[in-house]
């Protein structure tokens, strides 16, 4: 008897022993920073000594801060200029990948991952070289047609669209992927029932691809939205913030505190980016959502 209850308490206590590792580790670095970052908010404190309990100051100074409410600007504005393109080409790129008659099908998915998988430091570095105002590629390029140099990296016309086209060239390999894969688990038999009926192409992707892709669309949207309010490499090697802070992401922000050892405020800030996030993720989810 003695037995059987002792092996009946190891097939229990088993489910939880398995799994302990993977809490400890989640407890450790999600749980506990997360608790401390939020305590750290309410503080003053510089890295070192102790913490000065500060309050809603560092929230009430952020709201009230141009630079802050700058940066939000700015990463709306990457957001605009971003996600409506990169979805679009994603979506265009996924259909035409995942058509089995297509040729070097594997190599392409291959060569579309290529740039997601390449260091983000070096495709910043090309960027600067190629889009320099004076000996850059691009611009070469508009001289041999007769046109003007532009400042792609100079000025705040133009440097917001030149860090756009960076992201989408990074990370667009990635949302096709995620389309890719929605897209395989359609049933090829909606599409079949919809020739049959004399679906046009583009009839088929706006009507059946576009809703059936709705749940997929909504994570790419959601995922693609935090690296954008995340984005720090981007604008740090490439505009370090400028010209006159017009690259100045609210992650790029985030990091100034940092610089400044004003972690208290910082720890603010990025309270405040997840709200604004979580926000627009719940908002994009009921917008999204596929309909029962």
């Amino acid at each position: 008897m003695t037995a059987l209850t002792s092996a009946r308490t190891k097939r229990r206590i088993a489910p939880y022993l398995f799994v302990a590792p993977f809490v400890a580790v989640f407890l450790a670095f999600s749980i506990y920073p997360l608790i401390f970052t939020a305590r750290l908010s309410f503080t003053n404190w510089r890295g070192f000594g102790a913490a000065e309990w500060v309050g809603w100051d560092n929230y009430t100074y952020l709201l009230g801060n141009a630079g802050f409410w700058s940066s939000l600007g700015n990463s709306s504005v990457l957001w605009m200029l971003i996600i409506p393109v990169q979805l679009v080409l994603a979506l265009l790129a996924a259909v035409l990948l995942n058509n089995s008659k297509l040729r070097l099908r594997g190599f392409y998915r291959v060569a579309f991952i290529v740039p997601f998988v390449t260091p983000l430091v070096a495709i910043a570095q090309i960027w600067v070289v190629v889009f320099d105002q004076n000996y850059g590629a691009v611009n070469g390029l508009l001289n041999i047609i007769g046109l003007p140099d532009v400042g792609w990296l100079t000025t705040s016309e133009w440097s917001k669209p030149t860090l756009a086209l960076l992201f989408i060239w990074k990370t667009t390999g990635f949302i096709v992927l995620i389309l890719l894969s929605g897209l395989q688990s359609i049933d090829a038999s909606v599409y079949e029932a919809a020739s049959l009926d004399g679906a046009s192409p583009a009839r088929k992707l706006w009507s059946m691809t576009v809703p059936l892709l709705r749940r997929t669309i909504m994570f790419a949207v959601i995922l693609q939205t935090l690296a954008v309010f995340q984005m720090f490499a981007e604008p740090f090697v490439v505009t370090q913030g400028g010209p006159y802070g017009s690259t100045t992401t609210a992650g790029y922000y985030l990091y100034n505190h940092i610089t400044r050892a004003d972690l208290g405020t910082g720890a603010a800030n990025s309270f405040l980016l997840v709200i604004i996030v979580m926000a627009l993720s719940l908002v994009f989810v009921r917008l999204l959502r596929a309909k029962d």
